[in-house]
C-alpha cells in the first residue's frame, strides 16, 4: 500500500548513503533540502485558500486546529504553542492535537495513529464547532487518525484543510482545501521527518503567520501584539514601538508602561495622541488593526 507514495520511494542519489563520507552526506542532504521551498511554492494558491478560510473563521471567533500523528503532529503542536507569545492569542485560539495525546510529543504512542476513533474523540473533547478550521497533517496523506478527524470535522460543518506530501492523497480527497507538497523521495528512505517535515513546517508557518496578519495582529512587518514575558521581549517591545512611531527609546519605554505592556496600544497612543482608554476603544472599533485605527 506504500509503494505508490513518493515519500516512501528510494532516492537514487543516496543508495550508497552508508558508504559516503560525512561531507558527502551533508552535501546531498543540503541539495535535497534546497528543493523544498520550490515544492511549497507550487502549492501557494491552495495555501492562500486555506489562509482565507482561517481568517474568516477567526474573525467569527473560530479556532485553528492542527491535528496529526508523529512528526506531523509535533509540527502542528509547535506552530500552535508559538502563537500566544508571538501574536498574543489565547491558548484556545490555535490548538495542536497529536495522536496519543501530549505524551506522544516526546515518545511515540504505539497504534495511536492507526486509530479511527481517537481523531473524532480528540475533536469532541475540545468541542469542535462549525466555526473552527481543522488542518489535518500527514506526510503520507493516509494516516487513519487524521482521516477520521477530517471526516468528523466535515460532519460538524467545520472548515477542513489537508497538508500532505503526496498527490491524490486520501486526506486531500476529504478536506475542503487540499495542500499537497510533493517533496519526493527522502535521503533516508521513508524518513518523512526530513524534506516532508521541513515542507510541513514551512506551510504551517505560512498558515498561522498570514492568518494573523489577516486578523490585525501585525502592523507593517512588526509583531505588535507579542507578549512581553521576559527581559528580551520587553526590549523587543520597546524596539517595535520605536520602529512604528520613530520615537526615542525613552518615549517608547514611557508609553509601554502607560499602555500596560501592550506595544500595539502604546503605538496608537503615540501616533494619535490619545489616552490609554481611548486607544483601546479605537482599536476595538477597528477590529484590532493598527493601520485602520490611525
Amino acid at each position: 500500500m506504500l509503494s505508490h507514495l513518493t515519500t516512501e520511494c528510494r532516492n537514487e542519489k543516496t543508495t550508497h548513503l552508508d558508504q559516503m563520507k560525512t561531507l558527502e552526506i551533508l552535501e546531498v542532504m543540503n541539495e535535497e533540502d534546497i528543493k523544498v521551498g520550490h515544492c511549497v511554492r507550487q502549492e501557494l494558491p491552495q495555501i492562500a485558500k486555506a489562509v482565507e478560510m482561517i481568517v474568516i473563521a477567526m474573525k467569527d471567533n473560530g479556532r485553528l486546529i492542527y491535528m496529526g500523528a508523529g512528526t506531523s503532529g509535533r509540527i502542528g503542536l509547535l506552530d500552535s504553542v508559538e502563537c500566544p507569545p508571538t501574536f498574543n492569542t489565547a491558548p484556545s485560539d490555535v490548538i495542536g492535537l497529536i495522536a496519543g495525546g501530549e505524551t506522544a510529543f516526546i515518545k511515540a504512542v504505539e497504534g495511536a495513529e492507526d486509530s479511527l476513533e481517537l481523531g473524532p474523540e480528540d475533536l469532541k473533547r475540545i468541542q469542535l464547532t462549525a466555526k473552527d478550521v481543522v488542518v489535518g497533517i500527514a506526510a503520507s496523506g493516509r494516516t487513519p487518525y487524521v482521516i477520521a478527524g477530517l471526516k468528523y470535522a466535515n460532519q460538524v460543518g467545520a472548515g477542513t484543510v489537508s497538508l500532505s506530501c503526496n498527490k491524490g492523497s486520501e486526506i486531500g480527497k476529504i478536506a475542503k482545501v487540499a495542500i499537497e507538497v510533493v517533496t519526493g523521495p527522502e535521503v533516508l528512505t521513508g524518513s518523512t521527518r526530513l524534506k516532508a517535515g521541513t515542507a510541513q513546517k514551512l506551510v504551517c508557518n505560512m498558515l498561522s503567520t498570514a492568518s494573523m496578519v489577516g486578523i490585525g495582529k501585525v502592523y507593517s512587518n512588526l509583531m505588535v501584539d507579542l507578549q512581553l514575558t521576559n527581559e528580551k521581549l520587553v526590549e523587543r517591545g520597546k524596539r517595535i514601538i520605536m520602529d512604528a512611531t520613530d520615537c526615542s527609546y525613552e518615549v517608547a519605554e514611557e508609553y509601554l508602561e502607560k499602555a500596560h505592556s501592550q506595544p500595539k496600544v502604546a503605538i496608537i497612543m503615540i501616533l494619535t495622541n490619545v489616552s490609554y482608554e481611548e486607544a483601546i476603544n479605537r482599536l476595538k472599533k477597528a477590529q484590532g488593526f493598527v493601520r485602520k485605527t490611525i
